[in-house]
């Protein structure tokens, strides 16, 4: 019998990405130590990977993310939250006894409300090369911008790829639009 024909005997969890079952074990590690029993000095630092907070946050950007509870929240604050093995930082929109709603400064909708036990913490500090263009109060029109203007959006990443290459202050300035 040859080895192909012994596939009905693979499990189904080898049809996932590779790396997917340790991307979940590394968001589980981090959601333990942020609800840990000390949680007022629990702290993680992450690397943003995704997109869907531009211009606030960059992909590449080291975030500090403190543990923090529920109650403790405020619309507007970047909370760190765990659905289906995944992280998710993003802006807080609402927040009610049963949950909190969240939404990526550059996605087109808010996320799907999450129980109050999914959130893990907030962002206290981000380290990145990028610099802040924008005043707070812009990152959501100019997320908007970014969401629905692809052009404008590569634009956008590509000038950041750039930045994060050169290491010359000069060369770090963005250009008018």
């Amino acid at each position: 019998m040859s080895v192909l024909a012994k596939d009905f005997l693979m499990p189904e969890d080898t049809r996932r990405p590779r790396g997917a079952s340790r991307s979940a074990e590394r968001s589980a590690l981090v959601a333990d130590v942020l609800r840990g029993r000390d949680r007022s000095h629990s702290r993680v630092r992450l690397r943003v990977q995704g997109e869907s907070m531009l211009p606030a946050l960059w992909p590449g950007n080291t975030v500090e993310i403190e543990a923090c509870s529920h109650k403790n929240v405020q619309s507007g604050e970047i909370l760190l939250a765990l659905r289906d093995g995944r992280f998710f930082l993003h802006r807080l929109v609402a927040s009610q006894s049963n949950g909190f709603v969240l939404r990526g400064d550059s996605m087109p909708g808010p996320d799907p409300q999450y129980p109050p036990e999914a959130l893990l913490g907030r962002l206290v500090r981000s380290e990145g090369k990028a610099r802040r263009f924008f005043a707070p109060k812009w990152y959501r029109a100019v997320g908007m911008l970014l969401c629905h203007c692809s052009v404008a959006r590569r634009l956008a990443l590509r000038l950041h790829r750039r930045q994060e290459g050169t290491s010359a202050p000069e060369l770090r300035s963005v250009p008018s639009l």
